[in-house]
């Protein structure tokens, strides 16, 4: 086994570097890692951690002066409302700029409490404790904030980094297996398109790998991590090499765009890593053996990896509205071969649903 690192450092020219731990037990450790002359915290918390937020806000209440905010669950709250009525309790506390949020949930809660803390007074400091798997792989890693709206998903935010990230692998033993299941489509997303060990981790036993006491999880969590801080300590504002962490995402929000956002983001992500993969194999000659790697690995994990033929239209024109198209032409990630990634911009709409159509092939 691979010794897990417990620190890795993003690097950010923008904003300046900061630590994301990975440690047992390090919730209980918070008060280390926030900046020294904050006088006040702002918890922003998702509904079911109540308790765990009650715990830091007495644990912290000796030295500071610490407030709570329950958001609504998962993708309920990425809602400019829910930000507006954060702001209200920022303006009411008469919160500063040397005091600090702190986001304490998933993927939602960290984008949520992300796009608060830079539009607060234009930036106050922020400490994300993610308590998903999806969140400590993805949300809370890269400094993307934001919310969504009618047209689409996180189209409103903003990059910015936070003062430090806290991942407790202690804290998913609550999580349903689903709920870990789900967010395994990101880890399987770095190990396609960087870390090839990730890939075969799971594969030698995919029980061992979605089990929260396990050592293998950790080093799992900490592989995708290391891939997403490379990435966007290289390309923190998504200007080029950054958008490979896209792979398999643009279809994936489409997804979830039209499941009303009921479905669980790394569900549609699954998903949308087969229609990518199909891609690769029609524009870049992604050989077959890789393509179908991508359906055994998310199936041996319980994802899905088909979708139904008839939805495409709507899925397309929800793609094309997508951030990531650019003068109307959508822009894919695409694998020439495993851990090779590239940007690839797809006029050819008949080439798109070529490889949409054999997401339904594969259910017969």
């Amino acid at each position: 086994m691979a010794e897990v690192p417990t620190t890795i450092t993003v690097s950010n020219s923008h904003q300046g570097d900061y630590p994301i731990v990975v440690r047992r037990g390090v919730i209980h450790e918070v008060a280390d890692y926030l900046p020294g002359d904050a006088n006040k915290v702002l918890i922003i918390h998702a509904p079911a951690l109540a308790t765990i937020a009650e715990g830091l806000r007495e644990g912290l209440s000796a030295a500071k002066e610490v407030f709570l905010a329950e958001l609504p669950d998962a993708e309920g709250a990425k809602r400019i409302e829910v930000a507006s009525f954060c702001w209200g309790v920022l303006g009411q506390l008469d919160f500063h700029r040397n005091d600090v949020i702190v986001s304490l949930g998933g993927g939602a809660t960290t984008d949520v409490a992300g796009f608060v803390a830079a539009t607060w007074l234009r930036g106050v400091p922020l400490v994300h404790i993610p308590t998903t798997v999806l969140g400590i792989v993805d949300a809370a890693i890269g400094g993307k904030t934001g919310v969504n709206t009618q047209e689409g998903k996180n189209l409103v935010g903003a990059f910015y980094a936070p003062h430090a990230v806290l991942v407790d692998p202690d804290v998913l033993g609550g999580l349903s297996e689903n709920e870990v299941k789900a967010g395994f489509a990101e880890i399987v997303k770095a190990g396609f398109i960087a870390d090839p060990r990730i890939l075969e981790l799971i594969e030698e036993d995919p029980t061992l790998a979605i089990d929260t006491t396990s050592e293998v999880f950790e080093e799992l969590l900490a592989r995708a991590i290391a891939v997403k801080a490379r990435v966007v300590g290289d390309d923190f504002m998504e200007q080029g090499l950054r958008e490979i962490l896209n792979y398999g995402h643009t279809l994936g929000h489409a997804i979830e765009h039209a499941e009303r956002y009921q479905w669980r983001h790394g569900v549609a992500v699954s998903i949308g890593m087969i229609f990518a993969a199909e891609l690769s194999r029609i524009v870049a000659g992604l050989d077959d053996a890789s393509v179908e790697r991508h359906r055994s690995i998310l199936q041996s994990l319980g994802l899905p990896v088909t979708y139904p033929p008839d939805r495409w239209r709507t899925l397309l024109a929800t793609m094309q509205k997508d951030k990531k198209a650019r003068g109307g032409v959508l822009r894919f990630v695409v694998l020439d071969a495993i851990g090779k990634p590239r940007v690839l911009a797809i006029p050819d709409e008949s080439v798109l649903f070529a490889a949409y159509a054999e997401l339904g092939q594969s259910a017969q």
